[in-house]
């Protein structure tokens, strides 16, 4: 985890980003058509140097949010305020594809999924270089010598780039997305779900290789995941997502010893503690029915359907995302009616952490080649 970042002006600055749908309806979209609010209204920003968590069930948008920022999808609303190494402010949501190539190297992102990710008949050398002949930074000689720095500083052997993703295990596979999402020299990287999909053990060792990287290269992460207890070792500050809102947005260690919208503290409660002497002393708060239809959102607070505390006026005035009393330098913000009256329930700091990550060796060391 990064030291807190202090500058007035973000390296990037989300501002009441939209991002709607519109998919069809009944048999092969012939009986008609609707609008999806995928993301709406999102406020973010994400200061140089630190790690932003992005948390939420699945399907409450944080891909898509991803996907805005890197410009896959083209926001239906909203600003995109990127901060140029000259200190100027773009809005990337209003450039076109021809003034979006000089940030595509500066905005990367690791994939959830290294199996998937990786074309199975390219080789290392191929793979991790794209991005460098894509955007026209090295060909020849001076490409193949920038592979093989970059897979020395994932920790793989510059001798590997011949191989094919066949060749490595899933560590392995990911570290080499990571060395494709670095080869630009990026400043911001957006990892979604750049763990899940591997063993606890390779999980962190990939997650102490993040933050290595992070501390020798200077990078900003955004970081995508379903594990809060990855979220509460490798963050900074965390933002929680329900039904493509933010709902509330806290350093995290604040967020987690004293969560301020219910939402918040119902996904704390879930959580599994490793302590069993703690187990008993864990409240489960169930949340009522099922997620909304983003297609047809509820009035008032989207949350109010399934919220343990909900009262007459949840259901009829939609909150703002405001700061709670007792702000410190870093706002935390709830999109909450109640929120400075509410007594939640938090975890204990470090209870969270899993042995893996508590007991793991500080390393980027490759795993070995099968």
């Amino acid at each position: 985890m990064s030291e807190q970042a202090v500058d007035t002006e973000p390296l990037l600055a989300v501002r009441n980003l939209s991002m709607r749908f519109t998919v069809g309806r009944g048999f092969l979209g012939i009986a008609g058509r609707m609008t999806v609010d995928a993301v709406t209204g999102v406020d973010l920003d994400v200061r140089e140097g630190e790690t932003l968590g992005l948390v939420g069930e699945s399907g409450c948008g944080k891909t898509t949010l991803g996907r805005c920022i890197l410009r896959a999808y083209r926001p239906t609303a909203g600003e995109l305020r990127y901060r140029r190494d000259d200190g100027t402010v773009v809005d990337l949501a209003q450039l076109n594809r021809a003034q979006l190539r000089p940030y595509r190297r500066q905005i990367r992102t690791v994939f959830q999924d290294p199996n998937s990710s990786l074309n199975p008949r390219m080789t290392l050398l191929q793979i991790v270089g794209e991005p460098l002949l894509a955007n026209d930074l090295a060909r020849g000689d001076e490409l193949r010598d920038r592979v093989a720095e970059a897979l020395r500083m994932v920790g793989l052997r510059p001798e590997y780039m011949h191989r094919y993703p066949h060749a490595f295990s899933g560590g392995e596979r990911q570290r080499i997305g990571i060395a494709r999402a670095l080869i630009t020299n990026p400043r911001l990287v957006i990892a979604d779900e750049a763990v899940s999909a591997l063993d606890v053990s390779i999980r962190s060792q990939i997650l102490n290789l993040l933050e290595d990287l992070q501390e020798q290269l200077g990078l900003t992460y955004i970081f995508v995941s379903h594990d809060l207890a990855v979220i509460q070792h490798l963050c900074d500050r965390v933002a929680v997502m329900y039904l493509g809102r933010i709902v509330e947005q806290a350093p995290t260690e604040e967020l987690f010893s004293r969560p301020r919208h219910p939402y918040t503290e119902a996904l704390l409660s879930a959580l599994p503690l490793p302590d069993p002497r703690l187990r008993s002393l864990k409240k489960r708060i169930p949340l009522r029915g099922e997620v909304p239809d983003p297609a047809n959102q509820p009035a008032g607070c989207t949350f109010h359907p399934r919220c343990p505390y909900t009262r007459e006026r949840c259901d009829t005035d939609e909150p703002a995302l405001l700061p709670v009393t007792d702000t410190g330098h870093v706002p935390h913000l709830s999109r909450c009616h109640y929120a400075d009256t509410l007594e939640l329930e938090g975890v204990a700091a470090r209870t969270l952490e899993p042995t893996s990550l508590r007991n793991a060796e500080k390393t980027s060391g490759a795993e070995e080649v099968r």
